[in-house]
């Protein structure tokens, strides 16, 4: 199938899926959600496919956010919608998939787009790579699984910290907190994802998806924790703080919030 947004090439055992959006810095938004589902999901159904590698096109970013300008005049049903589409469709999805998905994270991996890489079963990133979940500067949170997966891999306090400050950590960083499993040079990052893949697409496949259902299941209390986002996520978007902060990104100044 051909896509607008994004790219799959697969060689032997291993697909290579890029988030194609370059000059967005591989933002995301509902047509690459809804491309990056349906690509994911076909590769699943691919025997002859064992792993998958996730990553950004460009030298820049794996995925820089969400396209902001896409829901910056969202209503809350709409926010709702937005975020609870965007979790069933994909990161939920990629999550629960049956074939295991290496996050390649090559540069900036920002809001949707750390929530996205935190989706996939393990992450490898470049020593570039940036990441955290700025959306409290929009006056939103994150929406696609960022509050439930971030306290999950780097535990509550360093979760609330990134969340509530908004701020960046490095890729060394992110190893030693256990965001990411391995930090390489830039030029050696796909062909060191390549090569875990590799090792993954040696095992059974069965005892594989098998492996996957049995530790999610271990993490299966914290659903409701999902629906809470959502709902809290779609609040956001009724507060005079969101409108502030969505309309300063856009016209690329520091957001003055109002307050609650």
């Amino acid at each position: 199938m051909t896509y607008n947004s994004v790219s799959v090439t697969v060689e032997e055992a291993v697909a290579l899926v890029f988030v194609d959006r370059p000059e967005k810095l591989n933002a995301l938004n509902r047509e690459t959600i809804k491309e990056l589902g349906e690509a994911l999901g076909e590769l699943e159904e691919d025997p002859k496919v064992r792993a998958i590698i996730l990553t950004g096109s460009g030298p820049k970013a794996f995925v820089a956010g969400a396209d902001i300008a896409e829901f910056s005049e969202y209503s809350e049903s709409e926010g709702r919608a937005l975020a609870a589409d965007g979790q069933r469709h994909l990161f939920d999805r990629i999550e629960t998939l049956r074939t295991p998905v290496i996050a390649a994270v090559n540069g900036f991996a920002l809001g949707g787009g750390l929530e996205l890489a935190m989706a996939c079963h393990f992450r490898v990133a470049s020593t570039n790579a940036k990441m955290g979940l700025p959306e409290v500067s929009l006056g939103v949170i994150p929406g696609y699984g960022g509050t439930q997966r971030l306290p999950m891999l780097v535990g509550r306090g360093r979760a609330m910290e990134m969340i509530l400050t908004g701020g960046m950590i490095k890729a060394e960083k992110a190893l030693e907190y256990g965001l990411v499993n391995h930090v390489t040079d830039q030029d050696t990052l796909l062909e060191f994802c390549r090569s875990l893949a590799g090792q993954v697409a040696k095992n059974s496949p069965a005892a594989i998806s098998s492996a996957i259902k049995a530790v999610n299941a271990g993490f299966s209390s914290s659903k409701p924790g999902f629906q809470a986002e959502i709902e809290a996520f779609g609040e956001c978007f009724g507060t005079a703080d969101f409108k502030e902060g969505t309309r300063a990104f856009l016209e690329k100044r520091a957001p003055d919030f109002p307050g609650a």
